[in-house]
């Protein structure tokens, strides 16, 4: 039996080689594995992250996840969340698979601010730990979903109380540092729940009762070596007294701007990875250990599997992380690849881990038997994976669900209903609405334009989050690309390739390239115009050719569309504009833009370009000839496309863009305001294509900065990108002379109480 280790020694391994700890953490990792019976395996858990208030009594440093009263109000936000807003969320996420519900939120929040307190009065609950026992009821009743309870400081009493409610609690010990919690300027001064020993107790109590509990450490707010050390052998002794820590966590600190810590260097990692490892030396073979993935770059996760982490808890594929708003989750599918790399297989588990699940008996409350047993397997404790017929079932189910919701919609119309009715049931179902029903919501004004716009922001807070983000881009035309270029705006290979060189130097991490090359250009030409930039600035992702381009490749080259893609790849296309489109509807293209792409071929291409593994953007221009039911044909079938697209080879939309068409300003609605026309558009946008594209941009270059603000309080969460003009041939790219720089953008969101986070092209962190 190997030795304890104690915190001296602790200490000293934090301090040692890290091939050495590595190789040591990993063997007692796979040695736990296998006794676990499932030898190769690293878990995560399916979830919707549900944060029922950011209200807090705390005043933590580092924190941007709470918000006053006052902000609350400036956003337009709830105090807490409602019955239905709750509701709306989790069933959203249990469409898409998610099997548990974080329940998130600020500690006691009615003991600083008297509006908690009015709220909860008015609302018949007793405390916020009470309000959130009902939360996890309804959930578990109503969806089905398993709640996984974080709601920070809990007395015995509360903890038992709160036991019957859900299979699973947490709260991060932290640290158990005195030093950052007693003295001004660390990060838990003035945090009266921050407390060591307070938390300490709280997970001993939590065995006591006998609750599956997730805990963990932070590493870098302020805490020494030492500290670490003792807070990983103090969560040790209690995990061993009562066999109840079912993970620990260890979380790198990671600065946010706007906070008192925005200054503090994120965790080092050599710091963050030892403290990994030797988690797992004093936690033992046994201990499950999680490391968030979003919260370190792709390409350190294969170190973390190496330190010794068995899994990676909560990744949502619907909810932002709101307490860490600027790290998206990974991909689920990026994220099985990267531990298959690693040489693991990602398995599903529930909020409570398996060991806890197969002996129910002794740790989950007898009431929640049934409901944990519906989405186990028996054997593994692991989520069950239904089998087709099960699947297929349970979508005649969802469809007749659907069927029925919207014969409601129906009969709430034929009735008189009011415009919010439709609202609700657009927000909680976006295809129980018919056509009529959405062209009615489009075309809303006074009182129900603002149910819709406030609805459609709501949805987009619990789930995209309140995150606003932006790309550092510039665009290329290559239209104006010659094997023989002539004066600017012309240009050749070598003026591509420092074009591209340009933008890496003035920070882009993305180049768009779009037009038609003149018949009298070889075709090859699009392709060796993609190779120069690709091999002039490799880490520059090339956003590259609409359909309109493909198709004249496509057909002056000779080659199939799955060839003309293939040769895309190779040349250095990482994704493409699903542009070169105005409305999805002949009638509208014969009136609009006659040479544009036949409808069907643009269909044809942007869903080839999805099989093929490349994900696009999606758009539609609107203010001209087409009828508001034409706009919602478009939409749906974006939806459509996009359904095709998740269930192949790993392409999609990425996001939609609402364009008003430049020198129309045509109104849906006479006598609405050209403002109320774009919030309109952008809130329906928002509404009917939840669950399917996920972000919604704000084109800033037609609608100006001040309108595009604007319109982010409609369910808007991206502004697109900066459109650098560069100093290599500026005249060469579309909408030159408009720039956004990054921190005007900033400056201009923070107005909004959003934070703001630079993006890829794909919507992930951008690496260091």
């Amino acid at each position: 039996m190997p030795s304890v280790v104690s915190v001296d020694e602790a200490e000293q391994l934090l301090a040692a080689d890290l091939d050495e700890l590595f190789a040591r953490a990993s063997a007692l990792r796979d040695d736990g594995l296998a006794a676990a019976g499932r030898p190769g395996v690293i878990t995560y858990s399916r979830k919707v992250f549900v944060p029922l208030t950011t209200l807090c009594r705390d005043r933590c440093h580092y924190c941007v996840f709470v918000d006053t009263p006052g902000q609350l109000k400036l956003k337009r936000a709830p105090l807490f969340m409602s019955d239905e807003q709750i509701l709306r969320v989790v069933r959203a996420g249990a469409e898409l698979g998610c099997k548990e519900a974080l329940l998130t939120l600020g500690d006691r929040p009615e003991d600083r601010w008297p509006e908690a307190r009015a709220w909860l009065d008015g609302h018949g609950f007793a405390s916020t730990l009470d309000y959130v026992a009902h939360a996890a009821r309804l959930i578990t009743t109503e969806t089905g979903l398993l709640a996984h309870l974080n709601p920070g400081v809990m007395s015995a009493a509360e903890l038992r109380d709160l036991r019957p409610t859900a299979p699973s609690m947490g709260m991060m010990l932290e640290t158990t540092s005195r030093a950052i919690f007693d003295e001004p300027g660390g990060a838990h001064y003035g945090s009266p729940d921050k407390d060591p020993a307070v938390r300490l107790r709280v997970i001993d109590d939590a065995g006591a009762a006998g609750i599956p509990f997730t805990t963990g450490i932070l590493v870098g707010i302020g805490e020494s070596v030492r500290d670490r050390a003792e807070s990983l052998v103090a969560l040790r002794e209690l995990s061993e007294r009562h066999g109840h820590v079912q993970e620990v966590i260890v979380q790198n600190f990671r600065a946010k701007p706007g906070t008192a810590m925005r200054g503090t260097p994120d965790a080092e990692l050599r710091e963050y990875l030892a403290t990994v490892a030797v988690a797992r030396i004093v936690l033992g073979p046994n201990a499950r250990i999680q490391a968030p993935p979003n919260l370190s770059d792709p390409a350190e996760l294969d170190l973390l599997v190496r330190a010794g982490v068995d899994d990676w808890g909560g990744v949502s594929p619907l909810t932002a992380d709101h307490v860490n708003p600027e790290r998206p989750w990974p991909h689920l599918d990026d994220l099985a690849a990267l531990t298959a790399a690693s040489g693991f297989e990602l398995r599903e588990r529930l909020t409570a881990h398996p060991e806890y699940i197969r002996d129910a008996d002794r740790w989950i409350d007898a009431g929640l038997h049934e409901a944990v047993a519906r989405l186990a397997n028996p054997e593994s404790g692991l989520a069950a994976v239904p089998d087709a017929a099960a699947a297929s079932e349970n979508r005649g189910n969802v469809g007749a669900t659907r069927r029925g919701a919207s014969d409601e919609a129906h009969i709430l119309r034929r009735s008189g209903a009011t415009i919010s009715a439709l609202v609700e049931r657009a927000a909680a179902d976006p295809e129980a609405l018919d056509d009529a029903d959405w062209v009615a919501l489009l075309t809303a004004t006074g009182a129900d334009l603002e149910a819709l716009v406030g609805t459609a922001d709501e949805v987009r807070r619990f789930t995209v989050g309140e995150a606003v983000s932006m790309v550092v881009n510039r665009n290329l035309t290559s239209s104006h690309f010659r094997a023989d270029p002539g004066a600017p705006p012309e240009f050749g290979i070598q003026d591509a390739a420092a074009v591209a060189r340009d933008a890496v130097d003035l920070g882009a991490t993305e180049v768009c390239v779009q037009g038609l090359l003149p018949v009298t250009e070889d075709p090859q030409g699009y392709l060796d115009l993609a190779r120069a930039l690709a091999d002039a600035a490799p880490g520059l992702h090339l956003h590259a050719y609409r359909p309109q381009d493909v198709a004249d490749l496509a057909g002056r080259a000779g080659l199939t569309l799955p060839e003309t893609f293939a040769a895309m790849t190779a040349a250095g296309v990482t994704s493409v504009p699903g542009t070169g489109v105005k409305v999805l509807s002949e009638r509208v293209r014969a009136e609009v833009a006659p040479a544009d792409l036949e409808i069907d071929r643009w269909i044809e291409i942007i869903t080839a370009a999805h099989g093929a593994g490349l994900h696009s953007t999606s758009v539609l221009f609107y203010g001209h000839v087409e009828t508001a039911a034409e706009r919602i044909a478009h939409l749906r079938t974006l939806r459509t496309i996009q359904a095709a697209g998740s269930a192949g080879s790993g392409g999609g939309f990425t996001e939609f863009v609402p364009i008003p068409l430049p020198g129309w300003g045509v109104p849906l609605v006479a006598d609405r305001s050209p403002a109320d026309e774009h919030r309109a558009m952008v809130a329906v946008s928002r509404l009917l294509l939840a669950g399917s594209i996920r972000h919604v941009q704000i084109p800033w270059t037609r609608h100006g900065r001040d309108l595009a603000i604007e319109l982010l309080k409609a369910g808007g969460d991206d502004l697109g990108g900066t459109l650098l003009d560069g100093r290599v041939l500026p005249e060469s790219g579309v909408e030159h002379g408009l720039e956004f720089p990054l921190a005007d953008a900033s400056a201009r969101v923070a107005r909004l109480f959003r934070p703001f986070r630079e993006r890829t092209t794909d919507y992930r962190q951008v690496s260091p």
